[in-house]
């Protein structure tokens, strides 16, 4: 397959936006809420109610466009999206069809060592609709209940173009897509909750052909692992139709989790079958070009721009970039602290290894975190003014962590000034070299591996405080060499 056909995959991301209320009324989008206690008559499709699109929620579409390079239509409108389903209550969805809020974009984004570019065909605007809940709400499985407290929550939809050519590629675009929006902070992307998710289009064709194959969809999918999977099955499965002869059929197909397969859910809808027509209840939209150059000027440093930029000015590793820019607020961390302390590398080991493990173990983010950059960068100072020791800051910024005390304080509550006095090493010392004449005598005898266990116990002596590269200095001079 890989010399016989060519993969052609496409896109259609959905992202429900970060805002406190719904798209077209003023019911709370806070996830997790007891079924059906955020609805009122216009996201439940009561008759005769009128819905009032939400600014905010226009704002953010308006900002995702720009950050994907679109053009933002002047003028644009909804339009009713016709189907019938348990968990949409007026039986249409308010999307955008043909006059859509933004057009004509695309996003680069990294794959096999280099920079890509997908281009997206359209960013508009929709509302989410409710969900069935399966399980947890009554003792008989043929039975399910309706959560409409999701229904009307804003989303945008980005319709990517046909541009990506291995399910490995369309990942990269999907995260890269994530990773714009959290920086964006328009969306938490939460895949968890469901707040982000995709339908993947697949399709193949023979190599060199210009013609698209028939092309099958897989819906609603909110798992990294699971659309890759899928869209390798789908290649595997749409070869070997080709292969004996047959025709790939139009259609919308489902991923089996546990056999890593996927199966037929229903024929294939075209834009017609939604029997799409303008919404008589909300005005259209013209947006004011001053107002979009005003978002345009809000729009922050993109993540893949901001790792090449670390790694060129910080003189990073690219392995570092990446983490550090993993999101907005942890660059912003990084970039204060390089700012105070004019060394990056050891900004980066620290925040890292160091502070990431204490956060990971707290389940903290690093908004959350009371360790400042300003804390992290006098600590830093300290250790290099050999006021403490590297290990004794290790101490340090887990009391600091907790308490939110200044590293100059823990210092001194705790008693942790780095002892630097020769004469007092070297008397600390010389218990050691009486205490231990076996481990000395190997040391002597060439065994330098021993150097470990004898600077081990002054630092046990000194409970750590005693400055390394002295007490290392002390016993080669000591003991020869």
């Amino acid at each position: 397959m890989a010399t016989k056909y060519e993969t052609v995959i496409g896109l259609e991301i959905h992202a429900e936006l970060s805002t406190d209320s719904k798209l077209f009324c003023n019911c709370k989008t806070t996830f997790g809420a007891d079924s059906n206690t955020q609805t009122c008559p216009i996201c439940l499709g009561m008759p005769g109610v009128l819905p009032v699109l939400n600014k905010r929620a226009l704002e953010f579409a308006i900002k995702a466009a720009l950050a994907m390079n679109c053009k933002i239509a002047q003028f644009s409108k909804f339009d009713r999206k016709n189907y019938f389903y348990p968990d949409l209550p007026k039986g249409y969805q308010i999307s955008q069809y043909s006059l859509p809020l933004s057009y004509e974009g695309y996003l680069e984004y990294e794959f096999d060592g280099e920079i890509k570019r997908c281009g997206v065909t359209r960013v508009h605007l929709e509302e989410d609709a409710g969900k069935l809940v399966h399980e947890g709400v009554t003792n008989n499985p043929n039975i399910s209940h309706v959560d409409f407290n999701r229904s009307c929550v804003p989303l945008i939809e980005i319709v990517g173009e046909p541009d990506l050519r291995s399910p490995a590629e369309a990942i990269a675009f999907w995260r890269a897509v994530k990773e714009v929006l959290e920086y964006l902070g328009v969306s938490d992307c939460n895949m968890e909750e469901g707040s982000y998710r995709c339908d993947a289009n697949i399709s193949l064709r023979p190599v060199g052909s210009e013609e698209y194959g028939t092309r099958t969809e897989l819906k609603n999918q909110n798992s990294f692992r699971n659309v890759q999977a899928a869209l390798e099955y789908e290649e595997k499965r749409q070869a070997k139709i080709l292969d004996e002869g047959g025709e790939v059929i139009q259609e919308t197909r489902l991923f089996d989790v546990e056999r890593e397969v996927t199966r037929s859910m229903r024929q294939k809808e075209e834009a017609h079958d939604y029997r799409y027509f303008p919404e008589p209840d909300l005005v259209p939209i013209e947006v004011d070009e001053r107002w979009v150059t005003e978002i345009h000027s809000t729009l922050p440093e993109l993540p893949m721009y901001r790792r090449q930029r670390f790694v060129k000015e910080y003189q990073i590793p690219e392995y570092d970039a990446s983490f550090l820019t993993a999101t907005r607020q942890m660059a912003d961390y990084y970039e204060e602290c390089v700012k105070l302390s004019h060394d990056p590398k050891t900004c980066s080991n620290w925040i890292m290894v160091d502070l990431s493990s204490l956060l990971n173990d707290a389940g903290q983010s690093i908004e959350e975190c009371k360790v400042t950059p300003k804390h992290l960068n006098d600590m830093i100072k300290m250790i290099k003014s050999g006021a403490i020791s590297g290990k004794i800051g290790k101490t340090v910024l887990e009391e600091i962590f907790v308490s939110g005390k200044t590293p100059q304080q823990v210092v001194q509550e705790k008693g942790l000034i780095q002892i630097s006095d020769e004469s007092e090493i070297e008397d600390i010392i010389e218990q050691v070299i009486t205490a231990n004449p076996k481990p000395v005598q190997q040391y002597r005898e060439g065994k330098k591996k021993v150097i470990g266990f004898l600077v081990g116990q002054v630092m046990k002596l000194t409970k750590g405080k005693a400055n390394p590269r002295l007490v290392n200095k002390i016993f080669q001079e000591k003991l020869g060499g």
